[in-house]
């Protein structure tokens, strides 16, 4: 069975591969901080369902403390070395949970998947304070098919070599706000991204759900406009590749042979 692919908003998604289900930065909030969710419904109890959780980076938006403590005892999180000493009280409320931490290099079994970690250029620590104790992450999942999780990032020169060869790219595309900072891919970035990895289909993420309280009318098309973007500039830079843009809650089985656009 081909991979399939769920996005539940922001950088969440399931990969299900192999018969196997793995999560990625699960954020199931309807509001952070100052931001609050503006698009998509809250994801279903059934998508903290997974055999295996992969956390980006320690940001607040993506090593979500509750929506972790929701993920079944038991089930393994990978996560960036460095973060129950960075994070307070993580290892104190995912105590039911079985804690990998993994750097760039490093590969993990899960059942019949492989795990394989690689580098992201984004600034990793727990903000807004905090040394800079855990690195970004990215991860390739790899089964039946092959899956780039990227995280956060930005283009950096090592990108594709790293990644190697994969069947789908889950990339980036915007933010949660008004301005993008160094080590984010907007839309136009992650489509060279994109041509640069060269897979067969991606989906993008990372847009499009979250927005600070009362900024509703600052730059609405940062929040409105990067999924349509990158669909837009992919086309130009890289049209062998199937993008599949999704809504909150979809599913999509990517295509595997190239040159078939959804």
């Amino acid at each position: 069975m081909p991979v399939e692919i769920t996005w539940w908003g922001h950088a969440t998604c399931t990969i299900e591969d192999s018969g196997l289900r793995v999560l990625t930065d699960p954020l199931f909030a309807r509001r952070l901080a100052h931001l609050r969710r503006r698009r998509g419904a809250l994801p279903p109890p059934d998508a903290a369902v997974a055999d295996a959780v992969l956390v980006s980076h320690l940001h607040a938006d993506h090593l979500h403390l509750p929506s972790l403590a929701s993920i079944a005892p038991g089930t393994r999180v990978l996560l960036p070395r460095g973060a129950p000493g960075a994070v307070p009280g993580l290892s104190r409320r995912l105590s039911h949970l079985r804690l990998v931490e993994v750097v760039p290099g490093d590969e993990v079994r899960v059942g019949e998947l492989v795990v394989r970690v690689v580098s992201a250029l984004h600034d990793g620590r727990r903000l807004p304070v905090g040394p800079h104790r855990a690195p970004a992450l990215g991860f390739v999942v790899s089964g039946e098919s092959r899956t780039y999780f990227a995280g956060d990032t930005g283009l950096f020169d090592a990108m594709a070599d790293e990644v190697g060869e994969v069947d789908v790219a889950l990339l980036p595309v915007g933010g949660w706000g008004p301005h993008l900072g160094h080590g984010h891919l907007d839309a136009g970035g992650a489509a060279v991204a994109l041509s640069r990895i060269a897979p067969r289909s991606a989906v993008p993420v990372h847009y499009g759900t979250y927005w600070p309280i009362g900024m509703d009318a600052v730059r609405p098309h940062e929040f409105h406009a990067p999924g349509e973007e990158f669909v837009r500039h992919a086309a130009r830079l890289a049209p062998q590749v199937a993008v599949h843009r999704l809504g909150h809650g979809e599913s999509v089985r990517p295509e595997v042979t190239k040159g078939e656009p959804q």
